[in-house]
């Protein structure tokens, strides 16, 4: 009779459980859709700048500046998984909003080419910032076997950003200028910051391991989360990072960062190149702008169907196989072939590429503990920077050279070394395994 009367009561707390981890989840993806917009609106605008002369900026100026976006970037992965352990990751998540939404905002008013440059670099340290947090919000405030797929759920706002920056461009650039698309692309930000600060909790794992228990345990039990026990032995403020390489653990974190790299390298490379190397092909110049519209269409889908997948399987399984299977997708995009047949090539290159690096990501979140994994997710997102910046060069050489038909074999190659490198990292995992027991 007892059991019977409380079933309601504890079928009603469970789904209001899940209905405020589900809103964790939300805000999170909301704030990386602000993110994904702010990333991608620079490139949105840059046409009409080059064109118009802008702020005096040159094809060279404007590449320069994208490195600085990309140097912030680097930093704020590096840093913003340690700060989060030293100042807790709510606060982390709103400094790292504040900081890009009014260097976006700066952007927009930029009077120089300097000042431009100055507001790009911090609006990319504080982009960077936000990403692997929210990814451990959302691996903490997820059931264990579903991880995998809340890394892919949040990472799908990232894409959405990246599709919507062009679309505020086209909407406001020609009537408007080239600034109104900065400052309509911070402006949501000053919507969605006070709704987060009053909806997002702590993370109740960085509450224990800052000694407030019982305010741990009652966020844990208010969203129906498992607290894991900090380590006995917790160390300095740099311990997190350390903990990368002790007990024989650096042949795996290195072996994490180079996947990073090679994913980045992938995602940016392939992202900025695309249409150029389409048309270099021979391909119309229409066809080569929509090329980019399936390219990431097929990242959305694919964020979704890898996280499922490797919720089942594993992520680490999930990385090599995609890795493998965008080599071949991104060597076929440099087949010739009818332009029909090559829109469902790129959809499943697209479908594979964004969604193999996010589970890098996941792959690091599940290996690490709750304690470790922001820090943990900041140094591969930041070592993965390199090849973000290194993806767009190598494409830039190899078109300034004419040799703009091995761009896609060169990328494949990559994808290749991706593989390898996780190959590699499970191996590690297991023999290091193997030898505690």
């Amino acid at each position: 009779m007892s059991s019977s009367a409380t079933s309601p009561l504890a079928r009603a707390t469970g789904t209001a459980t899940r209905r405020s981890r589900t809103a964790v989840i939300a805000l999170c993806w909301a704030l990386v859709l602000l993110d994904g917009i702010d990333t991608f609106i620079y490139g949105s605008v840059l046409p009409e700048m080059l064109g118009g002369h802008s702020l005096g900026l040159t094809p060279d100026m404007a590449g320069t500046i994208g490195s600085y976006a990309n140097f912030g970037m680097l930093l704020g992965t590096i840093l913003s998984g340690m700060a989060s352990n030293w100042i807790g990751r709510r606060v982390t998540v709103f400094v790292s909003v504040v900081i890009f939404t009014f260097a976006t905002l700066g952007t927009g008013w930029s009077q120089s080419s300097g000042q431009f440059g100055f507001f790009r670099f911090v609006c990319g340290f504080g982009l960077g910032a936000l990403l692997p947090i929210a990814i451990s919000y959302g691996m903490e405030f997820t059931s264990r076997g579903r991880r995998a797929l809340a890394t892919g759920i949040i990472m799908t706002a990232h894409q959405t950003g990246g599709a919507l920056a062009p679309l505020i461009a086209l909407w406001l650039v020609d009537d408007h200028g080239w600034r109104t698309a900065f400052i309509a692309s911070a402006l949501p930000a000053l919507i969605l910051l006070p709704v987060a600060v009053k909806l997002l909790p702590e993370s109740p794992t960085n509450l224990l391991t800052r000694g407030r228990r019982a305010d741990a345990e009652l966020l844990a039990a208010a969203y129906g989360t498992e607290l894991a026990e900090p380590k006995a032995e917790h160390g300095g403020k740099l311990d997190a990072l350390k903990n990368l390489f002790r007990d024989r653990q650096w042949p795996t974190t290195l072996c994490f960062w180079l996947t990073s790299f090679a994913g980045l390298l992938l995602v940016y490379g392939v992202g900025q190149w695309l249409p150029k190397i389409m048309v270099e092909l021979g391909y119309d110049t229409g066809d080569s702008l929509l090329f980019s519209t399936f390219l990431n269409v097929g990242g959305i889908c694919g964020m979704l169907i890898a996280g499922r997948t490797a919720d089942r399987i594993g992520p680490r399984k999930v990385v090599i196989a995609w890795f493998l299977l965008t080599a071949a997708f991104v060597y076929l995009m440099g087949v010739k072939m009818p332009v029909g047949v090559l829109y469902t090539v790129v959809f499943l290159a697209g479908l594979l590429l964004f969604s193999g690096q996010t589970m890098v990501y996941a792959t690091v979140g599940t290996h690490h503990n709750d304690e470790d994994r922001p820090t943990a997710l900041g140094w591969v997102s930041g070592m993965g920077r390199f090849g973000a910046i290194f993806g767009p060069w190598i494409g830039g050489a190899l078109i300034a050279a004419g040799n703009a038909d091995i761009g896609f074999t060169m990328y494949a190659c990559a994808a290749v070394f991706g593989a390898l490198m996780m190959a590699l990292a499970a191996l590690t995992i297991k023999t290091r395994s193997a030898t505690r027991h």
